[in-house]
């Protein structure tokens, strides 16, 4: 149902992941995801720890859904001293290309223990049917 991601954009995630780099609105970093169909529904869960709900931006343009979120430091107060920084700040971001089987009209979206969670039902267009066969004396000849 998805549409496979860029391998040069995993590249620069791992590259991130590793150099420690928080993400800026220019070039934010890759949110982890899972992505799975649950019968009629397809199910998009990204890892948003930390981050408030009014900090989360979901938008879909045709088929492709952009989600980005922004984690911001803990205030700091007077007098306090950070000893150890290891959580990832700044902006995050991913796009993920949806399949025209999807119904993007009706994407539902939750948020529970740090996990942003969408549901896109399938397109009634792309459920399997049945197809009737018609008899041949149902139907009318055409003569030339």
């Amino acid at each position: 149902m998805l549409m496979r991601t860029d391998p040069f954009r995993e590249m620069d995630r791992i590259v991130q992941q590793l150099s420690g780099a928080s993400g800026t609105w220019s070039k934010p970093s890759v949110m982890p995801m899972d992505a799975y169909r649950q019968g009629d529904v397809y199910v998009i869960a990204f890892d948003l720890p930390g981050v408030s709900t009014e900090a989360i931006d979901i938008d879909v343009e045709r088929n492709m859904l952009t989600v980005k979120a922004e984690r911001r430091p803990a205030g700091k107060s007077d007098g306090v001293q950070m000893e150890l920084s290891e959580r990832p700040l700044g902006v995050f971001s991913r796009q993920v290309m949806l399949a025209d089987t999807l119904d993007t009209e009706h994407i539902e979206a939750d948020y529970d223990a740090g996990v942003l969670t969408l549901r896109i039902p399938i397109a009634e267009r792309a459920k399997p049917r049945k197809i009737a066969i018609g008899s041949e004396s149902g139907r009318k000849q055409i003569s030339g």
